[in-house]
């Protein structure tokens, strides 16, 4: 009886030993990962999405739609449930014409100064499609950040105003600037300017290249079709309508600066300031006034999200949600190519790998006996390539509370390059994940790159980062048909796609089942 007493306890202290090892958790896994995500069984949908008929997926159009059909099919197919409305979350694109009716005149001293578009002002993508005069306010980089104690707002008032601001930000040749050095960060976009500006109370926004860094001050804006003869008619800027506030908003040149300061230097020792001090140098115009228009006009064309989930089957974490997506888009083809030229952007790696390690996970979580404690949700994106639409609707309208939402793991491009190496972004920013994926990784054994070097805005993952939901990117890296017609199924790797996939369903599964929340550094 004891010696039967000593054995039972002798297993046991294995069993702890193995599952302290990661070999086996009998809480969370009765799987063998590499039965379920197999290449063979999975290059079908890579070759699939990738091939010629769907002409290179574009956002919007009817390869895509195609693509968006056959990824609902094999969720059904797989027996997840349809989130939103039949897999599908639909929802319409912004596409925004230039008017014809657009200047900007400013009163200085008793004179119009009347300018000329495309030669001495450009609209920016954002603008509105209004008319405004008010007193001009000059607002630095236009910055204002808690997090880097810097604030360009910080002595004016410019409700009802139009404010005037530099391109990119403080310390931008300094690699020791407290805007993460010669890096940009999110700040040096004109959109996050625009934002804070509107947010500040301001009308219209006036925007200028910095010269103290930039010789090149053509007020470029958006490069419009009906301001070109070489762009083509129907490459134009495409966003959500999200109900935000809409100003007028251009790129003015050398005319305008010199107008306004006297000349360019002056402009650059205001700004030379501005860098070397990190104090706000912004005031009001004297006896200056601008009237400012710029017309749009919209049209909208709809497309969608393909989403489906496993409800968690724990009755409490199933109202937590783990995030497994990938961008099913790509950029289409070439017009007016020459016959039997290869004119198809097939985007093989970018990204119907990612897709198919998104339908490679679901299948496999599908035929496990036991389901995840959380509601795993599986999500293919739509207009990633025209900048990040799909997910950004989906993280202001989402099918699961964003609260709840606990991690997303993005696959954007995880099917080239040198067979073991992997990059895992976002993991930097939550030590929690990087554990739990370097833990898993023993069980695949790539070498994981936990930088943030491709970090910021780079794919989906950003817009759930954005909402402060841990994230998770799994990439391979780009290399030489990266956004080239070059870019085909033959040139995937689908062990390595594979082994990715495995390594983002073990990761997923853990997460899934573990009654944690995950802290994410900012």
């Amino acid at each position: 009886m004891m010696k039967t007493y000593f054995k039972i306890i002798l297993v046991l202290f294995a069993i702890v030993l193995i599952n302290g090892c990661g070999i086996l958790n009998l809480h969370t896994r009765n799987f063998n990962d590499a039965t379920l995500i197999v290449p063979d069984s999975i290059s079908k949908y890579l070759f699939f999405l990738a091939s010629d008929s769907l002409k290179g997926r574009n956002t919007p159009s009817e390869g895509l739609d195609i693509a968006a059909e056959y990824i609902a099919s094999n969720f059904k197919k797989f027996g997840l449930k349809p989130a939103g409305e039949n897999y599908f979350q639909n929802f319409n694109l912004v596409i925004t014409n230039l008017g014809s009716e657009n200047h900007l005149k400013i009163l200085k001293n008793g004179n119009i100064n009347d300018f000329q578009i495309k030669q001495d002002f450009t609209p920016f993508e954002m603008t509105a499609n209004a008319e405004v005069k008010a007193p001009l306010v000059f607002a630095g980089y236009g910055i204002k950040s808690k997090a880097h104690n810097y604030n360009d707002y910080q002595n004016i008032d410019v409700k009802g105003k139009i404010v005037l601001v530099l391109r990119h930000e403080p310390g931008e040749e300094d690699s020791t600037s407290i805007f993460d050095g010669k890096k940009s960060t999110e700040y040096s976009n004109v959109s996050q300017k625009v934002k804070i500006a509107i947010e500040e109370g301001a009308i219209g926004v006036l925007v200028v290249t910095d010269p103290l860094n930039h010789s090149n001050l053509t007020p470029r804006g958006f490069p419009w079709p009906s301001l070109s003869k070489t762009i083509p008619p129907d490459a134009l800027p495409m966003t959500l309508n999200l109900n935000e506030p809409k100003v007028p908003v251009v790129q003015v040149g050398e005319s305008v600066i010199e107008l306004l300061f006297g000349s360019i230097d002056s402009l650059k020792n205001i700004q030379a300031r501005i860098d070397s001090t990190l104090q706000p140098v912004s005031f009001e115009f004297s006896d200056i006034e601008v009237n400012l228009k710029t017309s749009t006009i919209v049209t909208e064309k709809a497309t969608k999200n393909v989403a489906a989930y496993i409800e968690g089957a724990d009755q409490e974490l199933k109202n937590e949600v783990v995030v497994i997506g990938a961008h099913y888009d790509h950029v289409g083809y070439r017009r007016n190519s020459e016959p039997g030229t290869d004119s198809i952007y097939n985007g093989a790696d970018d990204n119907a790998s990612g897709t198919t390690g998104v339908l490679a996970i679901a299948k496999a979580f599908s035929e496990l006996n036991t389901k995840p404690k959380r509601t795993v949700l599986f999500l293919a994106f739509a207009g990633e390539e025209k900048g990040l639409l799909g997910s950004k609707y989906y993280v202001n309208f989402p099918l699961f509370p964003i609260e709840k939402t606990v991690v997303m793991l993005n696959l954007d491009m995880i099917g080239r390059n040198n067979e073991d190496s992997l990059f895992v972004i976002g993991a930097s920013h939550s030590p929690d994940l990087l554990r739990i994926v370097e833990e898993e990784n023993k069980n695949i054994n790539f070498t994981l790159v936990t930088s943030n070097e491709y970090f910021v805005g780079g794919s989906d993952h950003a817009s759930f980062y954005r909402r402060d939901v841990p994230v998770l990117f799994f990439f391979t890296g780009e290399h030489q048909d990266y956004h080239k017609v070059t870019d085909h199924a033959e040139f995937i790797n689908t062990k390595k796609l594979a082994r990715v996939s495995r390594l983002a369903f073990r990761t997923a599964w853990r997460i899934a089942n573990e009654n944690k929340h995950y802290k994410l550094i900012k």
